[in-house]
């Protein structure tokens, strides 16, 4: 039988957040809901970054996973913490930004109750769940581990975005005995069908002028994104959200505005167009709003999330997988490629050689 030992909800939820996931900073503004959870911050050496209003703590947890990697997480208080902050969950439901809001809400025997208890909403469940991609009310302290491990699991789902737990007041000093250490599951993004990359490296081999078109999904993997735009040489638009992606100097970056004139037109003339976490949405290629960007060629995406393969533009060959992963997989599939014609040449030119110097 695992140790265990008894500790508050809160003590618990903090515990789980720096042990188990990682988590070195949170983003938020105590309340007088919020206390007892805030007690359970007492001695860790999770950092606590305080904003003045909650729609900056979100927007600063949405910055901090950006740039790191890493989950963004806010503690939000009832109420007005929660619509505060929702602005910035809808921006990064949009982006497909991983963040966790973590908030209070009234005890559980009045939920729903309209007895106009501090900071009640009609059901602020419902309110948020619009800019969620799970949202869950906590109602029994001994399934908080449970709970946890299913908002990172849409971390590393089709598409990463916001995730809410809101957590009654009465919960947070609830005693619950939970194992000293728990093990979170390791889950990994699937890569793309391999027979659909060999198609895809096909086409790009065959390819006269082809285009790249990288979004923030490609952003884990800068080093796999270079090689592939080498090995293709092709021009290569990059999103806002995948801004320097390639370097701010590197000779096939178009850059991230996709509406000027010379990208629109060559963008058009592209006979095969790899498209690589990127919703291609008018947001990144028609911020002009006239509905100038268009992609005439054969069209090969990538995403995690297989509707975003039928959005937007005609797909010819459209893969499911982690945009990250897949570009690994492309480098790799297509430089081997390369590799073995390379070898077959250098035979044929040996061969070729050879008969000539026996005057054959």
């Amino acid at each position: 039988m695992k140790e265990s030992k008894t500790m508050t909800c809160a003590e618990l939820l903090i515990h789980l957040l720096r042990d188990t996931y990682g988590v070195r900073s949170l983003f938020g503004i105590p309340g007088v809901h919020t206390v007892e959870l805030y007690r359970g911050l007492e001695g860790s050496d999770v950092q606590h970054i305080t904003p003045r209003h909650e729609q900056g703590a979100g927007f600063m947890a949405d910055g901090y996973a950006r740039a790191s990697g890493q989950p963004g997480v806010c503690l939000i208080i009832t109420g007005p913490g929660m619509t505060n902050i929702a602005t910035a969950m809808g921006q990064a439901l949009a982006d497909s930004i991983p963040m966790l809001v973590i908030s209070s809400v009234n005890r559980r025997d009045t939920l729903g109750l309209g007895q106009g208890r501090l900071h009640e909403l009609p059901s602020q469940q419902q309110i948020i769940s619009g800019v969620a991609r799970f949202s869950h009310t906590l109602l029994d302290a001994s399934t908080l581990p449970e709970v946890l491990a299913r908002a990172f699991a849409v971390f590393n789902g089709a598409r990463p975005g916001p995730v809410h737990i809101e957590i009654p007041i009465d919960l947070f000093n609830a005693p619950v005995s939970a194992p000293v250490s728990w093990q979170a599951p390791t889950l990994y993004r699937a890569a793309p069908d391999p027979e659909g990359l060999a198609e895809a490296a096909r086409l790009l081999r065959a390819a006269k002028q082809p285009l790249v078109l990288l979004g923030g999904g490609c952003v884990s993997a800068p080093e796999a994104a270079r090689a592939l735009v080498e090995q293709l040489d092709a021009p290569t638009v990059t999103t806002i959200n995948a801004k320097g992606l390639l370097g701010r100097d590197h000779p096939m970056d178009l850059g991230a505005n996709a509406a000027l004139p010379a990208v629109r037109e060559l963008a058009a003339k592209a006979d095969v167009i790899l498209a690589i976490g990127t919703e291609l949405g008018e947001t990144d290629y028609d911020v002009v709003f006239d509905d100038g960007f268009h992609l005439n060629g054969t069209l090969i995406r990538i995403d995690l999330d297989p509707e975003q393969l039928v959005r937007n533009q005609r797909t010819t060959l459209g893969l499911v997988g982690d945009a990250g992963r897949s570009l690994e997989l492309c480098w790799c599939i297509f430089g081997a490629a390369e590799a073995s014609r390379r070898r077959a040449n250098r035979r044929r030119s040996e061969r070729t050689g050879s008969s000539k110097r026996s005057g054959v």
